[in-house]
């Protein structure tokens, strides 16, 4: 049975009445769809059926319409978000402490003398303008080579397009030169020269840019973390942990709901910023420890002694202890989510847990355990959690490296990699200030980190009162003094003491979570509402507009084999090579047909032919007849 036969046959099978042609499929669809429109189309009058064809078309985009708008919602994955309270027994928070200053003075000043003595001499430049009021010409010769390599400039901003820009310790200057640098430097308290940070690509270089600021306060800041930056990444690690502020030393108290505690309960870490931090209940080698009931006789209390004495003048301006609530086994950012603790005060803190469940993707570009994300995590090294600090800080880290050459004493190093200092690489401060002020750079970083899915925040509520009170602080100091010291005398003091209390205020607990604002079961009944309401339609029908696509496309494969049919036959009477003249003129006397000859009378009959010429063959050039089968082949 041939290929055109068995589909006609089996389209009859299926149909059992719609025809074999476009226009009677179209016929037999509007007169038996449950869809309202179609029907009336075939059924009403001549102006009724433009009107119903009129109508079926505008709904039926409407429709279509409403569907697109539909699916696009829907193809947004956009969230809704929940909140929920509940009640259970939790887990205290890690309780990262450190020092406001990271280094002892006694211990750091070697290294810093000949910086000291340079900010030293230029504050005094500035601040006693005044030839013969200077001391610096009775001290030793300065370090005018460590000045500059990142000097500190006053620059006149009267006239905008041309600044006039003088070096503190410039030392060529003409006379007319220097009465205007005395007259500057007299000029500073009342605003009319502003101090800058001159940064240079390199060390003579004409390729420099300068940090305004509007405080000379903050420009020296600035300058002396530059420039202690560079001297201490040289420095060993071990070295600077002996310099820092040692647990022993800074934890003077400790006790943990009605359990006495000591500094060996504290993990000891080095942080660029704050130099030796300590971290309670870390969960990095014990269990984390839960709270057993929330108030403040069951949290943590601490007693602290910063020794404030010892800060380094230029480096850290505030005083106090830095700490940090965070999850176990997460690295703390304090720089950006740590809170100060004054000294001579006691503060107590009363914490509140938010739980964050954030949707993946296709809802959110977030991560579970940073392994997705193509920054490498320097923090890694630590052993902790992955959090979207640590991949900025990675990031930028990581860019440093590429365009500077070198990391910054800030961030974690890569592998054979060194810290940035002023004499392996001269422009280091310049390629910093440059990157860091960079919205490109930013943007690439951002674009390139993630947000956790899940994350835990410690709302904290902060309270202070002074502590001891001055009827309690002579005993309570000379405790304190005592098994610090084992000594008699008081050698602390109300600067260099904190109290810290930190507890739960209740087990209450929210729970802020993410959930799907459009589901598979919203977009199928929004469909259909819409296809019911325009069309009065329902899932059938659109089974029904299947079948007729499907007989539509039956219809066609019958089309087409019948054309390559007929196009093989024709191809098969005619061939490709055109026939010659000899060919012609046999097929011509085959046929009956003779050449005129010439002279010959138009009309007249044809000569017979030769004797023995056999009779034309007719029967090979009959045309057969194409095979048609209709309905009642069926019976076949």
């Amino acid at each position: 049975m041939n290929l055109k036969k068995y589909l006609v046959r089996a389209l009859h099978r299926l149909q059992k009445g719609p025809g074999y042609t476009y226009k009677e499929l179209l016929v037999w669809y509007c007169d038996n769809t449950n869809t309202h429109g179609p029907k009336r189309i075939i059924k009403e009058g001549p102006k009724k059926k433009l009107i119903w064809f009129f109508l079926t078309l505008l709904f039926a985009s409407l429709v279509f319409w409403q569907w697109g708008i539909l699916i696009n919602t829907y193809l947004s994955y956009n969230v809704t978000s929940s909140l929920s309270i509940g009640f259970k027994t939790m887990k205290f928070p890690a309780v990262t402490i450190c020092n406001a200053n990271p280094f002892k003075y006694s211990e750091v000043k070697p290294l810093l003398k000949e910086l000291d003595r340079l900010i030293e001499a230029a504050l005094e430049r500035i601040l006693q303008p005044t030839p013969g009021n200077s001391t610096e010409n009775m001290s030793l010769p300065l370090d005018l080579e460590l000045w500059n390599q990142i000097p500190l400039v006053l620059i006149d901003e009267h006239d905008k397009d041309n600044p006039i820009i003088l070096d503190i310790f410039e030392t060529n200057q003409t006379a007319v030169d220097n009465e205007t640098a005395v007259d500057s430097r007299a000029n500073v308290s009342k605003k009319k020269y502003k101090l800058a940070v001159k940064l240079c690509s390199h060390q003579g270089s004409e390729n420099c840019t300068y940090r305004n600021f509007s405080s000379a306060a903050q420009a020296v800041t600035e300058w002396y973390i530059l420039q202690s930056t560079s001297i201490l990444s040289k420095v060993p690690l071990h070295e600077r942990i002996r310099m820092g502020y040692q647990a022993e030393d800074m934890i003077l108290a400790c006790l943990y709901g009605a359990e006495p505690c000591n500094y060996k309960n504290f993990t000891q870490i080095y942080h660029p910023d704050h130099g030796n931090c300590y971290i309670f209940n870390w969960g990095m080698d014990e269990e984390a420890l839960n709270s057993s009931n929330p108030g403040a006789e069951f949290g943590l209390k601490l007693i602290l002694d910063i020794s404030q004495q010892d800060y380094i003048p230029y480096l850290s301006s505030a005083a106090g202890a830095r700490l940090m609530l965070h999850q176990q086994k997460s690295f703390p950012f304090l720089k950006d989510q740590g809170i100060y603790a004054m000294a001579g005060t006691e503060t107590s803190i009363g914490v509140l847990v938010d739980e964050l469940e954030r949707m993946g993707y296709p809802y959110s570009d977030c991560t579970v355990n940073g392994s997705d994300v193509p920054v490498r995590n320097l923090y890694s090294q630590y052993n902790t959690s992955y959090s979207i600090q640590a991949c900025l800080r990675s990031c930028f880290q990581t860019h440093m490296v590429e365009i500077c050459g070198c990391g910054h004493y800030m961030f974690p190093l890569p592998e054979g990699v060194n810290y940035c200092n002023n004499e392996d690489n001269p422009g280091w401060a310049y390629c910093y200030s440059s990157l860091r002020s960079s919205i490109k750079q930013r943007q690439i970083c951002i674009d390139s980190c993630k947000e956790t899915c899940n994350d835990t925040q410690y709302k904290m509520t902060i309270s202070m009162a002074d502590w001891p009170s001055e009827a309690s602080e002579d005993w309570i100091f000379h405790i304190l003094s005592y098994e610090r010291d084992m000594s008699t005398n008081v050698t602390l003091d109300r600067n260099g003491i904190i109290k810290l209390n930190i507890y739960f205020q209740e087990y209450n607990y929210r729970t802020i979570s993410e959930s799907a604002a459009t589901t598979i079961v919203w977009l199928l009944s929004s469909l259909g509402g819409q296809f019911g309401f325009w069309m009065g339609g329902s899932v059938l029908c659109l089974i029904e507009f299947g079948e007729i696509i499907i007989d539509s496309l039956w219809i066609t494969i019958i089309n087409v084999i019948s054309w390559c049919k007929g196009l093989k036959q024709q191809r098969a009477r005619f061939p490709d090579s055109p026939p010659t003249v000899s060919e012609l003129v046999e097929a011509h006397t085959n046929l009956g047909f003779q050449p005129e000859p010439v002279g010959a009378v138009p009309g007249a009959p044809a000569l017979p032919p030769e004797p023995g010429t056999p009779p034309p063959n007719y029967d090979s050039l009959r045309v057969q007849p194409l095979d048609t089968l209709g309905p009642e082949s069926d019976a076949d």
